[in-house]
């Protein structure tokens, strides 16, 4: 479904590049998590696939078409929630369809739908100041899937959250991935986030960023109806993922 081949990017020709030689694969209905220490270039990466930067080299292809810009395709979900003040939950929830030129009963009506797999049908005329940091995710996550993506991208979206909230957005997402067969490429900062959500971990390393590591999570799914922790794979994967990440760490502090 995704394919980055060779991607670079450098905001100043004078100094070092963000990426060089990136390289990941996501394939149909995969999910990717992004891990690596602040400054690796995950974000501007995920930023580039999106559409919201211009690559300085390499390729990005999404079903098996060259993607360069935003499109129909892919969808986003930030760390920041992003909602309009004056709209309802509900017409934030349709917000990217309007911009598609959907019309109105269509939007609104496929919001809702969507609005209700992310439990907040009962929400829908609310205001986002009448929501919880968790509920206005919820309407965030709605409107990325409202425009029915085949590569949904995801940049810490619970990170501003509180630990109980995030984890069960954490098993309400993976719920949705799972019923709709989506692909999705999530960056986190969270070794354990990563191994209970993903199908592989890429690994990033900095100076400048790449792909350092591309570690299988074979764990079985779903994983929330079991101590996943508990298994010997989780142990043995998580000191790895120290490892790697620890070591990226050290380079940094020794540069600083």
């Amino acid at each position: 479904m995704l394919t980055i081949t060779g991607l670079s990017k450098s905001f100043e020709p004078s100094k070092p590049p963000i990426l060089d030689n990136f390289n990941l694969e996501v394939g149909q209905g995969e999910f990717v998590s992004l891990l690596g220490p602040s400054g690796c270039g995950k974000t501007t990466a995920l930023r580039i696939v999106t559409g919201l930067l211009n690559a300085s080299g390499g390729e990005v292809w999404v079903d098996g078409k060259p993607s360069v810009g935003p499109s129909r395709d892919k969808a986003i979900v930030f760390q920041g929630f992003n909602l309009f003040p004056w709209r309802t939950a509900l017409e934030n929830a349709a917000y990217g369809l309007e911009v598609q030129g959907v019309n109105k009963a269509t939007r609104l009506a496929k919001a809702k739908d969507y609005l209700e797999l992310v439990g907040l049908g009962d929400r829908t005329g609310h205001y986002p100041s009448q929501l919880s940091g968790g509920q206005q995710q919820r309407v965030g996550l709605a409107r990325a899937l409202a425009i029915e993506p085949k590569l949904l991208l995801m940049d810490e979206p619970f990170g501003a959250l509180d630990a109980l909230t995030r984890e069960t957005l954490q098993g309400l997402l993976m719920e949705i991935v799972t019923k709709k067969g989506l692909s999705v490429l999530f960056v986190t900062h969270s070794i354990d986030e990563a191994i209970y959500l993903s199908d592989r971990i890429a690994v990033m390393g900095v100076g400048p960023g790449r792909m350092i590591a591309d570690l299988p999570v074979t764990m079985r799914r779903p994983r929330n109806d079991y101590n996943w922790r508990a298994e010997p794979e989780y142990a043995a994967l998580r000191e790895h993922a120290w490892e790697l990440l620890e070591s990226q760490l050290k380079l940094v502090s020794d540069d600083a």
